[in-house]
């Protein structure tokens, strides 16, 4: 046990290290979201109110709706990052040595995903300390139930990079992939407008929206952040984050895995 512990604090540690050294990183994913909250927002405020819907309890502004949907672009881009650093790291032959060690493939992954998740929670929540300065406040107690919500998300898009890592061989090519996941998942989601609404527009992109596990990823972060429990969200969330990490975790199977077929082996 000690020594799988030691592995953690070693992967989790590096992978602390690097976001602490890259700053660049951590401002550009307060940018983005940013961005859509002080501008977006503010001219959508009056023609893009939201009537009374769970789990708010009165006609809300549109900055205050967005707030999970932004909470879930930090996650989806830093999880997409943290795939692009095992990629880098497969190029430059550091994760050949990590795989390679005597522990279990399918843990040091998990760790490699543990250790992005913890690096998005930290920008997600210096992002809530910014919006709470501007005037968008959640009950307190949900910035303390968003954390569950927050681990599994984290997860379920960080397995969604790592299983695209295994199709991809060189870091050029992944930069271009993680483009034609991140925005069809992010816009054809509920974390810019409500399902019901986006139903009145496009009944079409309300289906794909309805089929989107980040839509219940959203809604699952939303709901815990004003103190509820979306039961049919969480479900949907954690069934596709097993689902997913099982998919990546077979991929980096040097026997039967897509590393395997492109003859990388552990690389």
């Amino acid at each position: 046990m000690n020594r799988y512990l030691h592995c953690l604090r070693g992967v989790v540690g590096r992978e602390l290290l690097r976001f602490l050294h890259q700053r660049t990183r951590f401002v550009a994913a307060l940018v983005r979201p940013l961005i859509w909250l002080f501008v977006f927002a503010a001219g959508f405020r009056m023609a893009l109110g939201v009537a009374m819907t769970d789990p708010y309890k009165t006609y809300i502004l549109y900055e205050v709706y967005i707030i999970p949907g932004l909470v879930g672009m930090i996650q989806l881009f830093n999880g997409m990052q943290s795939s692009l650093s095992m990629v880098y790291d497969r190029e430059m032959g550091s994760m050949r040595v990590l795989l390679v060690s005597p522990f279990p493939r399918w843990y040091l992954l998990i760790c490699k995903l543990l250790a992005g998740t913890m690096v998005s929670i930290v920008q997600v929540y210096v992002f809530l300390t910014i919006a709470w300065f501007y005037g968008i406040q959640a009950p307190v107690m949900g910035y303390l139930w968003i954390l569950p919500a927050l681990i599994v998300t984290g997860f379920m898009v960080g397995a969604l990079g790592m299983l695209l890592s295994t199709f991809v061989k060189q870091l050029e090519n992944f930069a271009g992939v993680m483009n034609f996941v991140i925005f069809p998942m992010f816009f054809l989601s509920s974390a810019l407008y409500p399902l019901w609404r986006i139903r009145e527009g496009s009944y079409l992109v309300y289906q794909i929206a309805a089929l989107n596990p980040f839509t219940y990823a959203v809604e699952m972060i939303r709901f815990a952040l004003y103190e509820q429990l979306n039961l049919e969200a969480v479900m949907i969330v954690v069934a596709t984050t097993l689902v997913l990490l099982a998919l990546a975790i077979l991929g980096y199977n040097p026997a039967r895995g897509m590393m395997a077929r492109k003859g990388g082996g552990g690389d």
